[in-house]
């Protein structure tokens, strides 16, 4: 649950990000897509910690649980991606208008 629950907060950062970079926030946003960073990072050391127990030999359940917290981390991830070319586009077009 631990990586559902960072990965979604990850995502949810990520656009609340891109809904401020959209207002020209750049700052908010930038802090924003920080604070989904840290929750993606505490999502990863979750499924590092899964990795693990498995390469030592304790047989981790693949069940449908596990396979939506493994989508919602790759989704988060991606959303990020995305999210941190978006906002660089925003301000690129925040400087330009300042400079007209």
């Amino acid at each position: 649950m631990e990586l559902i629950a960072n990965s979604g907060e990850a995502r949810a950062l990520a656009f609340s990000a891109l809904h401020e970079a959209k207002l020209g926030q750049i700052d908010k946003a930038k802090d924003l897509l920080k604070q989904s960073e840290e929750s993606s990072l505490r999502a990863h050391k979750a499924q590092t910690g899964l990795l693990v127990s498995e390469a030592n030999g304790e047989n981790n359940e693949i069940n449908i649980l596990l396979i939506h917290a493994q989508d919602h981390l790759m989704t988060s991830l991606l959303a990020q991606e995305l999210i941190k070319e978006l906002i660089e586009l925003h301000e690129t077009k925040a400087d330009r208008k300042g400079t007209l």
